[in-house]
C-alpha cells in the first residue's frame, strides 16, 4: 500500500496545506508514524463539521499510522479564538467533565482503539498542564514565544479588533506544548488540524525545533461549509451532531440525503470509503439518478459513524415516510404533556425549532403538519393523547411521544 495513501488524501479533497508536504508525503506513503488530533470539549459530541480531519485520521489509521486523539481538558478551560468574534463561555468542572466523555464516544465510532501498533489512544493534555504552576510554565516556555510572533496570528488579529483576553492569548502556548508533549512521549511528528487552526498548530513546529533540534510537521485539511457558505458548527445553530443523543442517525442520514446537488461529489470523497473509481463514476448521475447517488452517500456516511445495521433502518424508514407514508419507522420524540400546547411551543419543545420565530415562520408557510392536517393558525392548539405525527416540509417527520 505504500506510495498510495498520499495520492488518496490529495484525490479525496483532504489535504489543505503543510509545513513541508514533501517530507509529509514521505512519511505517509513510506513510513509508520504517530499522528495527533486535538478538540476542545466545548460540547459532548463532535459534529459533521469536524469530521474532516477525522476521516483523514481513519485513512491513516487504515494504512497502518497510529492515532493519538487529543481532548483539550486544558485548552478548553482557555478557550480557542480561531475564527470567532468572542470569547468562548467557560465551562465548569461538571460540563467539562461531561463533554470529555462525549468526544472519546464520537471518536470511538471512526477510530479503533486498543493497544495494538496502529491502534488510536486518547489523551487529555489536562493530564500534563495542570501540573504547572503559572511561574513554572512561565520559566519553562515563556522565552520560547516573542509577543511580535504571537500577534502576526490571524487567530489573534481579528480577535483584538473586539478585545482579546489575556487568558485566550494563552491558548496557542498550550497547543504547543501538547505537540512538544506528545513528540517526548509518543514520538509523534505529526498534527493534524482543521484550517482555522493553522496559526496554533505552526507554533507547535517552532516550539519542538527551540526545545528538541527536531523537526515536526502540520498538515490541514478544508472546513466543510453548508449551502450558505457559513461554516458547519453549533455556534452557526446548523450542527448536525455525532452523537445519537444529539442527532438521530434517522436526522444523521437525511442530512446527507439532502446534500445539496453541486457537493454531492465533495461529500463522497471526504464522508465514504466508497473507492474514488467508483466516486468518477457516481458523480456523473443527474436527475433521478442523482437522488440515488443521494441516498448511497447517505447510507454510506451512516453506516461508518452508527453501523450497518443503523443505516439500513435509516434508509427503510426513509423511503417508507417518503414512498409510502408508512410513518412506522420515524424518529420520535417523548413529551411530557398533559394539557393542550400551542403549535409554536409545541414545536420547539419537540427540537424541531430552536427558536419560537422559526417556528412560527414556518406555520405561517403552511410548512406544517399535524397528522396529515396542514396547521397554518399561529394560535393553533395541540390536543395531548398517545402520539403525534408531525412533519415539516416535505422530508421531515416527527412521532412525538407523549406521557
Amino acid at each position: 500500500m505504500a506510495d498510495k495513501l498520499f495520492d488518496e488524501l490529495q484525490q479525496r479533497g483532504f489535504i489543505n496545506q503543510s509545513s513541508n508536504m514533501d517530507a509529509v508525503k514521505d512519511l505517509l506513503n513510506n513510513d509508520k508514524i504517530a499522528v495527533y488530533l486535538g478538540s476542545d470539549p466545548t460540547a459532548d459530541s463532535l459534529h459533521v463539521g469536524h469530521l474532516v480531519p477525522i476521516m483523514m485520521m481513519r485513512w491513516l489509521q487504515k494504512y497502518g499510522h497510529k492515532p493519538i486523539m487529543l481532548v483539550g481538558g486544558a485548552t478548553g478551560r482557555i478557550g480557542d479564538p480561531s475564527g470567532r468574534d468572542t470569547g468562548r463561555p467557560m465551562m465548569d468542572e461538571e460540563t467539562i467533565a461531561k463533554n470529555v466523555a462525549g468526544l472519546k464516544k464520537s471518536y470511538s465510532k471512526f477510530l479503533k482503539f486498543g493497544d495494538g501498533e496502529s491502534d488510536a489512544i486518547m489523551v487529555d493534555n489536562y493530564d500534563w498542564m495542570k501540573g504547572y504552576s503559572h511561574l513554572d510554565f512561565l520559566a519553562q516556555y515563556g522565552l520560547d514565544f516573542t509577543i511580535p510572533r504571537m500577534l502576526s496570528m490571524e487567530s489573534v488579529k481579528k480577535r483584538l479588533e473586539n478585545g482579546m483576553s489575556f487568558l485566550e492569548f494563552n491558548y496557542m502556548t498550550f497547543q504547543a506544548v501538547d505537540f512538544l508533549t506528545l513528540f517526548k512521549k509518543y514520538n509523534c511528528i505529526l498534527q493534524l488540524c482543521g484550517a482555522d487552526q493553522w496559526g496554533n498548530a505552526v507554533m507547535g513546529i517552532e516550539l519542538v525545533r527551540k526545545k528538541c533540534g527536531k523537526e515536526v510537521y502540520v498538515l490541514s485539511t478544508s472546513l466543510i461549509t453548508d449551502a450558505n457558505g457559513n461554516k458547519i458548527g453549533k455556534s452557526a445553530g446548523n450542527a448536525v451532531w455525532v452523537n445519537e443523543e444529539k442527532t438521530s442517525a434517522y436526522d444523521y442520514y437525511q442530512y446527507f440525503r439532502n446534500t445539496p446537488d453541486d457537493l454531492v461529489e465533495k461529500f463522497l470523497k471526504i464522508f465514504t470509503e466508497i473507492p474514488m473509481d467508483e466516486i468518477k463514476e457516481l458523480s456523473t448521475k443527474q436527475g433521478a439518478e442523482l437522488n440515488d447517488v443521494k441516498r448511497r452517500l447517505a447510507f454510506e456516511a451512516t453506516a461508518i459513524a452508527h453501523g450497518v445495521d443503523v443505516a439500513k433502518s435509516a434508509e427503510e424508514a426513509a423511503l417508507a415516510l417518503f414512498n409510502g407514508g408508512n410513518t412506522e419507522n420515524a424518529p420520535s420524540f417523548d413529551l411530557n404533556m398533559s394539557k393542550p400546547m400551542g403549535i409554536i411551543d409545541f414545536l420547539v419543545a419537540v427540537k424541531l425549532f430552536d427558536s419560537k420565530s422559526e417556528a412560527r415562520r414556518m406555520v405561517e408557510q403552511g410548512g406544517i403538519q399535524i397528522d396529515g392536517e396542514k396547521i397554518t393558525d399561529k394560535d393553533y392548539m395541540v390536543e395531548p393523547k398517545e402520539s403525534v405525527m408531525v412533519q415539516r416540509g416535505k422530508k421531515v417527520f416527527l412521532k412525538v411521544n407523549i406521557k
